[in-house]
């Protein structure tokens, strides 16, 4: 049997930590759909400085298991941001828990419809949840979706 993974609110404390995963995950999980330059300038935007200053403005939640990081996810206003889930713990549910956990808190302060800005790798996964997509958007080499979710349909 697995033990349960724990969905918490994330603290400052637990910066470093988000920005390792962050970091790494983009290493692994995104290298087969976006080429070296956009990697690193990805991994350079989240660093433990730039998640505190992220977190200022952002509600962010964290998955556990056995009190090792698993996974994050954000929200802003009606946009999800920042989610990801370590390369060795993809397939788990804990995206979608992260997830649940994102709609719910919007949904409970009246959101209707959120967004997330998708990259090629996360597509799939947003779609599984019902997202759609709305558009695609081209930042140089980088190619990204912008798809959303309507709370009251669920």
């Amino acid at each position: 049997m697995i033990e349960p993974f724990e969905i918490r609110r994330a603290s400052h404390d637990d910066a470093e930590t988000i920005s390792a995963l962050v970091r790494h995950t983009i290493r692994i999980s995104n290298a087969t759909d976006y080429s070296a330059t956009v990697i690193d300038r990805l991994v350079g935007n989240f660093t433990a400085d730039a998640i505190r200053g992220l977190m200022a403005k952002r509600v962010v939640w964290i998955a556990q298991h056995r009190h090792e990081l698993q996974g994050t996810a954000s929200i802003e206003g009606d946009t999800v941001r920042t989610v990801f889930v370590s390369p060795e713990a993809q397939g788990r549910g804990i995206g979608r828990m992260l997830m649940n956990a994102v709609e719910a808190f919007a949904a409970d302060n009246g959101t209707e419809l959120v967004r997330v800005q998708s990259s090629l790798t996360a597509r799939s996964f947003y779609s599984r949840l019902g997202y759609f997509d709305v558009r695609a958007m081209q930042y140089g080499e980088e190619q990204t979706f912008l798809m959303e979710k309507n709370l009251k349909l669920i």
